[in-house]
């Protein structure tokens, strides 16, 4: 063998090597393009619309934009390869990450939308908008609807009829906080009625009869609720806070309560700047006196129950410390020492 065919297949072999090896990673991709995007069995559900008319590329656009398939154009081989093209259906599917993309391909191609629900769990403090916003992410609503559907459709239930009509937010506070199983293909009215209902079963067993009690109305206990669940972190503060709401209520003071001047902000802010203190809202408990004119967010059970039974106490102040419970004071001086105390201890 001379110098120059020497050369020649010395050049060959890494040639050759490198071909091997794009070709074997080609068929390991095409392979993995089977697969689903991911392996674990608990990856989250989502609901995907497909609208009437869409074609198969379309389709295939909005399911790689939910990281629900690996590549859009695979997506579109394989309709092919399953005689699915021109059959893939529009209506609401309950998909996921962890479905191949043959499984998607023969669901959509089969229309089952109808059994399909999601379960969906709201927290305790979530407001409407919060809601809206989960919903719209899970698929389930369009976010703009739901709220208009909230603020302006006709729901019937008795502890609707003495709210204002003029409330920012008409249902805030009565959207109960609970785990729903929720169909794929259920409008925005329909999903709030289901949890306007659970809320009614609430009122009917627990409120209705208990309101009184405490010379408020239902409405009011909503309200107060409200605002002991953006507060309290920790279960027993729940009545204490309660008994400082009664308190500074019987006293004609100021609620000062700095999760409504956050609701009336819009936003939330780790920490209250004096200018803050002054927005201009009927929600801002440290400009106007007695409740604010609506619930601040959607309350759980057990703050509701705080605010129907509120501890009995001398408490007129309270402040958080690390880890979310309370210091609870009878004046403004030892409110101020507990409030020097804790920025001490957190240095």
């Amino acid at each position: 063998m001379n110098n120059v065919e020497y050369k020649r297949k010395s050049k060959l072999v890494p040639l050759t090597i490198a071909v091997i090896f794009l070709i074997f990673s080609a068929f390991v991709y095409y392979q993995s393009l089977f697969q689903p995007v991911t392996a674990n069995t608990d990856a989250p559900q989502k609901v995907i619309n497909i609208p009437k008319g869409y074609s198969t590329v379309k389709i295939g656009k909005i399911l790689k934009e939910n990281n629900l398939i690996k590549n859009e154009w695979f997506f579109v081989l394989r309709v092919k390869a399953l005689n699915a093209d021109g059959k893939l259906q529009a209506g609401k599917y309950l998909l996921s990450s962890n479905m191949t993309t043959d499984q998607i391909i023969k669901k959509i191609a089969a229309g089952k939308v109808q059994n399909d629900t999601i379960k969906v769990t709201i927290p305790e403090g979530f407001t409407v908008k919060d809601i809206a916003e989960k919903l719209s992410q899970l698929g389930l609503v369009n976010k703009n609807k739901f709220l208009e559907v909230a603020q302006n459709d006709t729901f019937n239930y008795d502890f609707l009829k003495d709210i204002p009509k003029d409330r920012p937010s008409r249902l805030e506070g009565y959207i109960f906080p609970d785990t729903y199983q929720i169909p794929v293909d259920a409008s925005e009215k329909e999903i709030i009625n289901s949890m306007l209902k659970r809320f009614e079963e609430v009122y009917n067993t627990t409120i209705k009869d208990n309101a009184k009690n405490v010379g408020m109305s239902p409405d009011q206990i909503v309200i107060i609720a409200s605002m002991i669940e953006k507060e309290a972190v920790v279960d027993k503060d729940r009545p204490l806070i309660a008994g400082v709401i009664y308190n500074r209520l019987k006293k004609h003071m100021k609620l000062q309560i700095d999760a409504t001047v956050q609701y009336a902000l819009g936003k939330h802010k780790d920490k209250l700047l004096y200018k803050d203190l002054e927005v201009d809202s009927p929600y801002n408990t440290y400009q106007h006196y007695g409740l604010p004119i609506g619930p601040i967010c959607n309350p759980g059970f057990k703050s509701i129950e705080a605010a129907l039974f509120p501890a009995k106490h001398d408490f007129y102040y309270y402040v958080a410390k690390e880890g979310g419970s309370h210091i609870f004071t009878k004046t403004y001086e030892e409110h101020l020492k507990a409030q020097k105390a804790i920025l001490t201890n957190s240095k």
